[in-house]
C-alpha cells in the first residue's frame, strides 16, 4: 500500500469499530470478520478474499499500537486541514489549501505498495519539514508479507501434555515457479533505473523536499520486466500449503502461538509475515483446569466421609490413591501434588479433588433403622445459637 493510501483509508470503519476502540475490541471484531470473510468459507468468491485482504490490511495496522499511533496523528492531521501552501491559510484571501495528491504524487502514480517494509510516516515526515533539504534514504526494500491468524481446535489431554499436529491452510504463500522475485524463470528482477534501488525519490514542494515511494517500482527498488506467468510479478500465490505446528505442554485456551516468517510472503521475495495460531481447547468429560492444576469432583457416600476411606481417583496419565480423613465434610478439596499441568520450568502444578458427599434419595428399611440408631446416639449439630435466636423472635 502507499503511504497515501494508508493515509487515506479508514482503518476503523473495515473493523466496524470506532476510533477509541480497545485492542480486545479490535481484536475481537477482526477474528470476527476474518473468520466470516476467509476464503476457505467462500470458495469461489472473490470478493470475500478482498474482504478478508482489507479487514487483514486494517487490523495488521490498528493491532500495533507504534502504526496505530502514527496512523491516528496522520489522519488527524490531514482530516483538520493542519497543512496548507501559505500561512494565511483557507478561506484568507490567498491562501491555497493543501492538496493531499501533491504531497503524493498524485492518485496517478502507478501501483500500490503495502504498508510494514522500510521506512514509516517518522521518515516521511522527518523530510517533509527538513526546510528544503533532503537528506539521504535508506533503501526500503520489498514490503514485508502480511501477518495470517488460524485457529485450532485441541484435544483437552494434547492441550496439557503437548502435541504436534499438521496445519493445512489456505493463504497466501510464495511463488514456487519464481522463487518469489516475480520474475519469469530464467530472468531476473534488476536495479530501478530512477530509484537505483532505494525504493524512494526526493521531490521539492515549495519550500519542502519530500520523499515519496518510486512509482516506477512501487517502492520495492527493483523492477521486473518479464514477468512470472504464475503470480505475474507479485511473487506470491494462494495455495494450500500443510505444515507441523507444535503446541507446548499446557498451552491455554485462548491462548495465540506465533510461527515466525510462516505468514504471507512478501512482495517480489520481501520479508514474509507470522502465523498467529489461536488455541480452542475442547473441553474434558471429567477434568477441568485452573492455571496450572487441574480440577476434578468424586462422589463419596456418608458413610465414607464419616467413617474416612482410601480413595482411587484418574489423573491424565494413571491414578493416584487419596486419603479421606474421617468426618470430612461435603466441598472438601484434597490435593495431589505434581498431577497437574507441566510448566515450562519443568515443575508441575497440581491435582485438585473437591469432595461432594452424595445423599440418598430413598433408604431400605434397614438402612433407614440403622440411621435412626446413628441418629439416637449422635451429639446435638451444634446450632444452639442459631435456636436461641429462633426463640427470641418468634
Amino acid at each position: 500500500m502507499s503511504s497515501k493510501d494508508w493515509i487515506e483509508k479508514d482503518f476503523y470503519a473495515v473493523l466496524g469499530v470506532e476510533k477509541s476502540a480497545s485492542e480486545d475490541e479490535i481484536k475481537k471484531a477482526y477474528r470476527k470478520l476474518a473468520r466470516e470473510s476467509h476464503p476457505d468459507h467462500n470458495p469461489g468468491d472473490p470478493s470475500a478474499e478482498e474482504r478478508f485482504k482489507a479487514v487483514s490490511e486494517a487490523y495488521n495496522v490498528l493491532s500495533d499500537s507504534g502504526r496505530r499511533r502514527e496512523y491516528d496523528e496522520m489522519r488527524s492531521l490531514f482530516g483538520s486541514g493542519a497543512f496548507r501552501r501559505n500561512a494565511r491559510g483557507a478561506g484568507q484571501p490567498g491562501g491555497v489549501p493543501f492538496d493531499v495528491s501533491d504531497l503524493f504524487g498524485g492518485a496517478a502514480g502507478g501501483g500500490e505498495r503495502r504498508f510494514g517494509g522500510g521506512a514509516g510516516f517518522s521518515d516521511l515526515f522527518s523530510s517533509i519539514f527538513s526546510g528544503g533539504q533532503a537528506g539521504p534514504t535508506a533503501p526500503r526494500g520489498p514490503a514485508r508479507g502480511r501477518d495470517v491468524e488460524t485457529e485450532v481446535a485441541l484435544d483437552f489431554g494434547d492441550a496439557v501434555r503437548g502435541v504436534t499436529l499438521p496445519l493445512t491452510l489456505r493463504a497466501p504463500g510464495v511463488c514456487d515457479t519464481c522463487h518469489g522475485n516475480g520474475a519469469k524463470p530464467g530472468t531476473e528482477p534488476r536495479t530501478c533505473p530512477v530509484c537505483h534501488g532505494a525504493g524512494v525519490t526526493n521531490r521539492n514542494q515549495g519550500s519542502f523536499s519530500f520523499s515519496e515511494p518510486c512509482r516506477n517500482c512501487q517502492g520495492v527498488g527493483t523492477v521486473v520486466e518479464e514477468k512470472c506467468p504464475e503470480c505475474h510479478g507479485t511473487g506470491g500465490v494462494t495455495k494450500t500449503r500443510t505444515m507441523n505446528v507444535r503446541f507446548p505442554a499446557g498451552v491455554a485456551d485462548g491462548q495465540r502461538i506465533r510461527l515466525a516468517g510462516r505468514g504471507e510472503p512478501g512482495e517480489r521475495g520481501g520479508q514474509p509475515g507470522d502465523l498467529f495460531v489461536q488455541v480452542k481447547v475442547r473441553p474434558d468429560e471429567i477434568f477441568g483446569r485452573t492455571g496450572d492444576d487441574l480440577t476434578l469432583t468424586v462422589p463419596i457416600t456418608y458413610a465414607e466421609a464419616v467413617l474416612g476411606t482410601d480413595l482411587r481417583v484418574p489423573t491424565l496419565d494413571g491414578a493416584v490413591t487419596l486419603r479421606v480423613p474421617p468426618g470430612t465434610p461435603s466441598g472438601r478439596i484434597l490435593r495431589a501434588r505434581g498431577k497437574g499441568v507441566v510448566r515450562r520450568d519443568g515443575q508441575a502444578g497440581d491435582l485438585l479433588v473437591t469432595l461432594d458427599v452424595v445423599v440418598p434419595a430413598r433408604l431400605s428399611d434397614e438402612a433407614r433403622a440403622a440411621l435412626e440408631t446413628f441418629a439416637e446416639q449422635t451429639p446435638p449439630a451444634g446450632r444452639e445459637h442459631l435456636d436461641a435466636r429462633v426463640r427470641r423472635v418468634s
